[in-house]
């Protein structure tokens, strides 16, 4: 029996555990801060997406909005978050960290890079580029199949269109 079918040495396990021992080292660090792996989730999120709308949010950070709604509540009434009006939407609000949230943020990458460092402990730097690039290999080649390209037939896709908000932070 070959190792690709004992879940340990599967790759999916592995990435799964890598990326949930990360979060555990980083949500240790993070805990002296005040913050919930849920805050830090979200702010670190926003932080690369300002101006996102909740439910771009929510996705992103693969919860249900209503618990996402109370979450970004929580971090308004401690200052965290700001929710601005949508200009082109008025149902729809926009996020965004307010200056008193910065200097968490700033401490979270110093935390971040900590995490990062001990997890690639003993991983020369050519290597860890080309774990880098195989990674991003791996992400390119799974993004391709959640949008395959059209036929090249003229012939319309089978399935409907994708919404692209995901891609526009909104």
């Amino acid at each position: 029996m070959s190792n690709t079918h004992i879940p340990e040495r599967s790759l999916g396990f592995m990435i799964n555990d890598v990326a949930r021992l990360m979060r555990r080292n980083f949500n240790r660090r993070v805990q002296k801060l005040g913050l919930s792996q849920s805050q830090w989730k979200a702010l670190s999120h926003l932080a690369r997406n300002e101006g996102a709308s909740q439910a771009f949010l929510a996705d992103v950070m693969e919860v249900q909005p209503i618990t996402l709604a109370r979450l970004i509540d929580r971090m308004v009434a401690a200052g965290w978050v700001e929710r601005v009006p949508n200009p082109s939407d008025r149902r729809a609000v926009r996020l965004y960290i307010t200056d008193k949230a910065r200097p968490f943020l700033e401490k979270m990458r110093v935390l971040a890079a900590e995490t990062r460092e001990e997890t690639l402990q003993g991983l020369a730097p050519p290597l860890r580029e080309q774990l880098f690039a195989i990674l991003e290999k791996m992400k390119c080649n799974l993004i391709a199949q959640e949008n395959p390209p059209a036929p090249s037939s003229g012939q319309a896709p089978e399935r409907a269109p994708k919404n692209n908000t995901k891609n526009q932070g909104q």
